[in-house]
């Protein structure tokens, strides 16, 4: 298995694409620890795990607080040791012109998305210097490669993920640790049916998925196989980059 005698800290755990990413490292091997600021979907994504014969743990966690991260990360060191750190925690907004968002919902995505992962990393770093091995693989976007029209604070924290993630890389692979991001296009989660019915879903993923060349969105799964390979040996001369997983959209 891939990720054998692993242990993997997982944010933004409970649902989408950490759920995925919890349920796929676990069946290679991993013991996850699926972190969440709703910590009954945290639950939830572990019941699962071991319902398929998988270990996990949960962990209720705020990613914005970095005291909280800090210790979260410490607690599963002394329990399981820690190898991987999947920064996946993030939040976006409706479609709006850009001078339409507000400061409140530009702050928000900044200290979810930017501030989340920087708190995550730093609280990982000293643990992985010390044993001289880890991986960091954040969820970035492929709005933080291209841009995303109408989604431009979402975006400006993606683009800060890419490039936090190249900087981190060169400045920590000489102590063996590796810092990648995924960079995944829409992908069916939660956080692009929210607000909309389900026939609306439908409808709009139709419609998009005829935009992409391989004339679907992602799934989940799609996404955490990536993640996956980039946390695992597989991808142990691999550091700094922005995998794009987008079923060819940023090609055409």
């Amino acid at each position: 298995m891939r990720l054998e005698d692993k242990t993997a800290f997982i944010t933004g755990g409970g649902s989408g694409l950490g759920r995925a990413a919890a349920t796929r490292f676990a069946a290679e091997g991993a013991t996850v620890v699926a972190a969440d600021i709703d910590h009954e979907s945290a639950v939830e994504t572990v019941e699962r795990v071991e319902a398929s014969g998988g270990e996990g743990v949960a962990h209720e966690l705020d990613v914005r607080d970095r005291k909280a991260f800090s210790s979260a990360i410490d607690a599963t060191v002394e329990e399981y040791g820690l190898d991987i750190l999947l920064n996946n925690a993030g939040v976006s907004h409706e479609r709006l012109h850009v001078e339409e968002i507000s400061d409140d919902q530009r702050d928000q995505l900044i200290d979810v998305n930017v501030k989340g992962v920087w708190n995550g990393t730093v609280s990982a770093i000293p643990q992985f210097k010390e044993q001289g091995r880890g991986a960091i693989v954040n969820t970035a976007s492929l709005a933080g490669v291209i841009g995303a029209p109408m989604l431009s604070a979402y975006s400006l924290t993606k683009g800060a993920v890419v490039n936090f993630t190249r900087a981190v890389a060169a400045e920590v692979g000489p102590h063996g640790i590796r810092v990648n991001a995924v960079c995944p296009g829409i992908t069916d989660t939660s956080m692009p049916r929210r607000n909309r019915s389900r026939e609306e879903w439908e409808q709009m993923k139709a419609e998009m998925a005829e935009e992409y060349p391989l004339k679907r969105l992602g799934e989940p799964e799609d996404i955490a196989n990536a993640m996956l390979f980039l946390a695992s040996d597989e991808a142990d001369w691999i550091t700094g980059e922005a995998l794009v997983v987008d079923g060819g959209f940023s090609s055409c």
